[in-house]
C-alpha cells in the first residue's frame, strides 16, 4: 500500500527512473513487448503470462487503503499557495556579474521519496508571487500559463498573440496580466529580450532615460565596441557614454539564473483531453507513459523449483510479492489518474469550449466527493500530471482555484474573483465620496451572499497593495 501511495505522486520521468530501478532488482519482471514484436512476447502470452490487473486478488479495502492521511491535502488553496510553503523566506541574492547561476533542486531517491530539504525553483517563485498579487482566477490561469512559458534564465518564451489565441482572451489582457508579472522579483524577469530585461532593470533604479534607451537600442554597436556610432546614437560624451555602459554591466542579462532547480524539461503530457464527435470532451491516458510491465511466471516456476535453502525460497517469494504488487499499483495508478482527469474536466467543462475567463473555483474536496476518494488521494493524483488540451499544456493543479463560500453555503465563489469585487468597490470610492473601512467591505459583501472575514479582506487588500480607509481618506483630502 504504501508503494502504490508512492507511485501515485510520481511524475512519469520519476516513474520511468523507479521502473527501471525495479525492472534491475526483480528477476521476475519483464517489460510487456508491442504486440507482435517478437516471438518470445507470444510465447508469454500462450503461457499464461499477462498483465495482470488491479482486480485480481485485491478488493475495495485495497483501493480504500490507499487513502493516506490529509496532512498532505492542499484544499482550497490556488496553484500557487501551494507552492509558497516551499519558499523560504530570505530573498534570492542578486546576480554580481554576467553569468553566474545556482545550481540545485531535489533528486529522485530511493522508492520514490523526495528529500525533505527543496530549494525552490525560478517557477516556484514567481507561481508564489502570482497567488497574492491580487489576479481574478482568469488573470491567474494567464499568468501561470506565462510563468509555465518563462525559460531557466527567466525570458518569456512564445508570442503574447499565441497565448491569447489559445486562452481565448484578447491580447490586451495578456499584456495586461504580463506587466504586473514583470513587476515580480527577481527584477527583469519574463522579459522577452535582453533589451526589455535590461530596461525592467533600469527603470527600477529610477536610471533609465531617453539616452539610455538609445543605448539598448543600439547594442549591436556596443558589441562591435563601436563607440563613436554609440555617443551619436545617444547624444553623450565619452565620459557619460562610460558611466551608462558601467550601470550596464551591473545589470543582470539573465535574472533566473540563480534560482536552482533542475534543467527545464519536455514536458509528456500523461493525459489527453480532445473534442468527442458526439459532444463534450474526450479524456484518454497518454500510453506513452505508462510502464507495461509482465510477472515471468514461467521463470518464476523454474526457479522456484531449483531454490534449495531457505533463504533462496525467501528470496523467490518476496520477488514474486514485489512484482505483483508492482504491476497492480501501476495499474491502479493508471485507472485513477484518469478517473480524477475525467472528473476535472468534467467540473471545467466551460473553460475548455470558452476559454480562461470560465474557470470555475474548485478544490479537492468537490473532486474527490464526485469520484468517492479520499482528498489526499487527489492531491496525490495532481501532483507533477500534466494534461494536453486544445488549449495547450496545463498541470492539473492549474485547474484548482480558491474558493469563498457564500452566506447561505448553497454555492462558492473564486478568492480571485471577490479579490476582484473588493478592488472595484475601492476603485469607486473617489467617485461616490466615502471611504470603506474593512467592515464596510465585509458587511456589503455580506449582503451579495459572499461570507467572508474581516482579516480576509485586510489580507486580500494589502496583496493587492491597496492602502487602509485611513490613509486613503488623507489621500483623497489631498487631491
Amino acid at each position: 500500500m504504501q508503494q502504490a501511495i508512492k507511485l501515485l505522486q510520481l511524475s512519469n520521468l520519476e516513474l520511468d527512473g523507479f521502473v527501471e530501478q525495479e525492472l534491475e532488482r526483480n528477476p521476475l519482471l519483464q517489460r510487456e513487448e508491442p504486440e507482435g514484436e517478437t516471438p518470445e512476447a507470444a510465447e508469454r502470452a500462450e503461457a499464461g503470462d499477462g498483465e495482470m490487473t488491479f482486480g485480481d486478488g485485491v478488493g475495495e479495502g485495497s483501493v480504500a487503503a490507499m487513502d493516506a492521511g490529509s496532512d498532505d491535502v492542499y484544499g482550497d488553496a490556488a496553484p500557487g499557495e501551494r507552492t509558497s510553503d516551499r519558499m523560504t523566506d530570505e530573498a534570492q541574492p542578486g546576480l554580481s556579474d554576467w553569468s553566474s547561476a545556482g545550481k540545485g533542486g531535489s533528486v529522485f531517491e530511493g522508492e520514490g521519496e523526495r528529500p525533505d530539504t527543496h530549494e525552490p525553483t525560478l517557477w516556484e517563485h514567481l507561481q508564489a508571487q502570482a497567488s497574492s498579487a491580487g489576479f481574478t482566477a482568469a488573470d491567474h490561469g494567464i499568468a501561470l500559463t506565462l510563468i509555465d512559458a518563462t525559460d531557466e534564465g527567466g525570458y518569456l518564451r512564445g508570442e503574447l498573440a499565441e497565448f491569447a489565441d489559445r486562452l481565448g482572451v484578447p491580447l490586451a489582457r495578456i499584456e495586461a496580466v504580463l506587466a504586473v508579472c514583470q513587476g515580480f522579483e527577481p527584477t527583469g524577469i519574463m522579459a522577452r529580450s535582453v533589451p526589455e530585461c535590461l530596461k525592467l532593470q533600469l527603470i527600477e533604479r529610477n536610471r533609465f532615460d531617453p539616452a539610455m534607451a538609445a543605448l539598448l537600442d543600439n547594442l549591436d554597436l556596443l558589441a562591435r565596441r563601436d563607440l563613436t556610432a554609440l555617443r551619436r546614437a545617444c547624444d553623450v560624451d565619452a565620459e557619460d557614454l562610460a558611466e551608462m555602459i558601467a550601470e550596464l554591466k551591473a545589470l543582470t542579462p539573465r535574472p533566473g539564473a540563480g534560482f536552482g532547480g533542475e534543467p527545464a524539461q519536455t514536458v509528456v503530457p500523461d493525459v489527453h483531453v480532445r473534442p468527442d464527435p458526439a459532444g463534450g470532451w474526450r479524456v484518454e491516458l497518454n500510453a506513452d507513459t505508462l510502464p507495461r510491465l509482465l510477472v515471468d511466471k514461467r521463470y518464476h516456476g523454474l526457479v522456484q523449483a531449483g531454490a534449495r535453502s531457505d533463504t533462496e525460497k525467501t528470496f523467490v517469494a518476496d520477488c514474486a510479492v514485489q512484482a505483483n504488487w508492482l504491476v497492480k499499483s501501476l495499474d491502479q495508478r493508471a485507472k485513477t489518474i484518469l478517473k480524477v482527469s475525467s472528473e476535472i474536466v468534467r467540473q471545467q467543462d466551460a473553460f475548455f469550449a470558452f476559454g480562461v475567463e470560465f474557470l470555475r473555483p474548485l478544490n479537492l474536496k468537490t473532486v474527490a466527493d464526485a469520484i468517492g476518494m479520499h482528498e489526499s488521494t487527489v492531491s496525490r493524483v495532481t501532483s507533477n500530471k500534466y494534461v494536453a488540451t486544445p488549449r495547450g499544456v496545463f498541470e492539473l493543479k492549474f485547474f484548482f482555484t480558491a474558493a469563498i463560500q457564500s452566506v447561505d453555503g448553497a454555492s462558492s465563489h473564486s478568492a480571485e474573483a471577490v479579490r476582484h469585487r473588493i478592488k472595484t468597490m475601492i476603485d469607486g470610492e473617489g467617485l461616490e465620496g466615502d471611504v470603506l473601512s474593512d467592515d464596510r467591505i465585509v458587511e456589503i459583501l455580506k449582503e451579495t451572499g459572499i461570507d467572508i472575514a474581516r482579516r480576509t479582506v485586510a489580507k486580500y487588500r494589502e496583496a493587492l497593495r491597496i492602502p487602509s480607509s485611513v490613509q486613503r481618506r488623507r489621500m483623497l483630502k489631498t487631491a
